[in-house]
């Protein structure tokens, strides 16, 4: 499977699919739509109103990559479910991406 994140110049960026509203907070692992899009799929219990969701999301991402909470940040898609979340860190964070996901970045 194709990874769901890449390297960036600062750090790195991750496609996540959120569902909101949840009755736990958790990473589940990677999945992929019908048109082939890669993501990671996330679940918040806090709903999307005011960015609460988007916000419990960078909270959740932080601490299973141990980065700090202001490294993570929903760039595109804030209304969205598929995401674009950038993490502002060294090359370091690309052995944290591999392990919470389980696939290697192939760019």
């Amino acid at each position: 499977m194709t990874a769901c994140w890449r390297l960036v110049a600062g750090g790195a960026e991750l496609r996540v699919r959120a569902q909101p509203g949840a009755s736990r907070d958790a990473i589940e692992g990677q999945g992929e739509d019908a048109a082939g899009q890669v993501f990671l799929k996330v679940r918040v219990r806090a709903v999307p109103e005011k960015g609460k969701a988007n916000a419990a999301i960078e909270q959740l991402l932080a601490k299973a990559l141990g980065v700090p909470k202001s490294a993570v940040s929903v760039e595109k898609g804030e209304t969205q479910r598929i995401k674009t979340v950038r993490i502002s860190a060294d090359a370091s964070i690309a052995a944290s991406l591999e392990a919470l996901t389980g696939v290697r970045d192939a760019g």
